[in-house]
Order: structure tokens, then sequence, then C-alpha cells
């Protein structure tokens, strides 16, 4: 059975699997993101690819910023600015194929793969991450937009101004969250997640009071885009939506902001609202999914 390698840039961690035609995860690891530079970054990935250089059929690649397709050119890179206008096959040694997408786009493809769109028409991805990554379903095909943009949720927002920290990139960042609850409580590592959602499980108010205020930024995201797209139902992604309480008390605080305004929840039909699937490994099925629709390897998607 063919075998691809695959990744997943975050801002934070490089995630990498090898997953075969069929979904089956064999390999899965990761090492923290190379941020000083370009040259540093790309050797991160060949040594990699080395690895499995043997092993594999193809490469596919989720990234932070904006891809250009068929061109598979990276615009911008988010958290990560040096891969602005980098085309990695041009950068990587391999001989097999490598596709490139959006992180957002990625998380909603592996949903629309074996995932929680698959067999639903109109469906929006929300991906809580570092910032906010997203992907909109209509007809049950990707709405890419007309420069390959549509779903950048984390530019929308969420204030009285469009500055960066007005933005959801920053309200919703789940890492900023988990940051502010860390800091709160005194935790030595600020990145610790397993500790936070331990104080939210138990009930300590201040872990709980920052989470709610977050979860009612996210359920006011979800209105919004509703108003304008109309679809059945949203999926909650990213590393915290493992965590059942982030959905949870995302449903209460969408559910709330529906009741505080009749006009609202008379005129506009509820969407659900549901975990992930996949929760943090989206990206990588979807990038692979990706690469099965595009190249030679599509009689295997």
């Amino acid at each position: 059975m063919r075998k691809y390698l695959v990744f997943d840039i975050g801002g934070t961690d490089l995630k990498y699997a090898i997953i075969n035609q069929a979904g089956t995860l064999i390999v899965v690891g990761k090492t923290p993101t190379i941020k000083t530079s370009l040259p540093a970054f790309i050797q991160s990935l060949q040594t990699i690819i080395d690895q499995y250089a043997t092993a594999i059929n193809g490469i596919a690649v989720s990234v932070p910023g904006k891809v250009q397709h068929p061109e598979e050119t990276i615009q911008f890179g988010g958290m990560l600015p040096f891969l602005n206008g980098v085309k990695l096959a041009d950068c990587l040694k391999t001989t097999v194929p490598i596709v490139v997408e959006n992180d957002g786009k990625a998380a909603t493809l592996a949903e629309l793969w074996r995932g929680d769109l698959k067999a639903v028409n109109n469906g929006m991805v929300l991906v809580l991450g570092t910032a906010v990554g997203g992907g909109l379903v209509i007809n049950h095909q990707l709405v890419r937009g007309s420069h390959d943009q549509a779903g950048e949720l984390s530019f929308m927002s969420a204030g009285a101004t469009f500055a960066p920290t007005d933005m959801y990139g920053a309200k919703g960042s789940a890492v900023g969250m988990i940051n502010a609850i860390a800091s709160a409580l005194g935790l030595p590592d600020q990145n610790d997640g397993p500790a936070v959602f331990q104080a939210l499980t138990t009930g300590q108010a201040t872990a709980l009071a920052i989470f709610n205020r977050y979860c009612q930024q996210i359920a006011g995201l979800i209105q919004n885009v509703q108003t304008v797209v109309d679809v059945d139902r949203f999926v909650i992604g990213g590393g915290i939506a493992a965590q059942p309480l982030v959905a949870a008390t995302i449903n209460r605080a969408f559910d709330q902001l529906r009741a505080a305004s009749p006009m609202i929840e008379n005129t506009l039909t509820r969407p659900e609202i549901v975990t992930s699937r996949y929760h943090g490994q989206a990206n990588l099925f979807g990038a692979l999914y990706q690469l099965l629709l595009t190249t030679e390897e599509r009689q295997y998607a």
C-alpha cells in the first residue's frame, strides 16, 4: 500500500506523519518549529524527508499563510514570514511529488474526506490554535475564493478596530488563552495545556473566567460567520478540541448569545457546533487528501 510523508507546520511545533492511502497513521512525530531562518527551517524538513525517502510515494505539507495553486507557492506565512514567496518543491531534495495547502483549508479537507463534513453539504471548520484557521464548504466543495484566501478568519475584527490585538487571530487564539490561564495560575510552563485543562475541569474560578470569555469570543465569531454563509454545521478543530469541555462551553455560549437576542434566535436557524474527528491531526490528513486529489495519486482518494 502506498505511503506518504505529511507535514503540519505550526507556529509552535512541526508535526509529521507517515500515512497510507487508506488514511491509516503509521508513524507520528513532532519537533519544535524552526523560526530562525529559511535555510535552517528547510534543513529541518529535509532531515525528516531523508529519513523516510525510500518508503514514501509523495509529500504533503500544511502551512500557515496563503497558498497559490497550482504553483504551490506560499504567500505571507503567518507566524513564519520567511516562507513568503517560497515554493517548497524548489527547496527540498526529493523525487516524489510535493503538494502544499493552507492549514485551515487542510483541516477542512480532512473533515470532507473522512470526518464530520463527509455527509454535510454546507459547513465550516474553525481551527483553534496559535491563531484561528478556517475553511468554508458549500455544496460539499471547499471554497477557496478568488484569491485563495476564503476562510482567513484571523483577519476578522473582534473589536472596534482592525489592529492585530483586535482581530480574531489574537482574540480567538487558543495558545493565547492557555498562556493567559497559565500566567494567572502561576504555572512554570506558559504552554502547559494539560495543567490548564486540569484546572478548568476541577472548577478553578480564575481559569474558568478566562476560558468562558474565550468561548464567548468564539461563539461570537460563529454567529458573525453564520449570518453570512448559513451553513448546517461548524466543526471545532485544533489541539484543544480534543477536550470535551471546549465544544460544550462554546455551544453554551452560543445558546446564551442567541437567547439574549430574540431577533437572532427567531430569525436565524441554529447550526450544529461539533468537535473535529481529527483534533490536532486534521491538518495532516487534509494535506494528504489535497495531494491525492491534485496529483497522479488521485486514484487513491
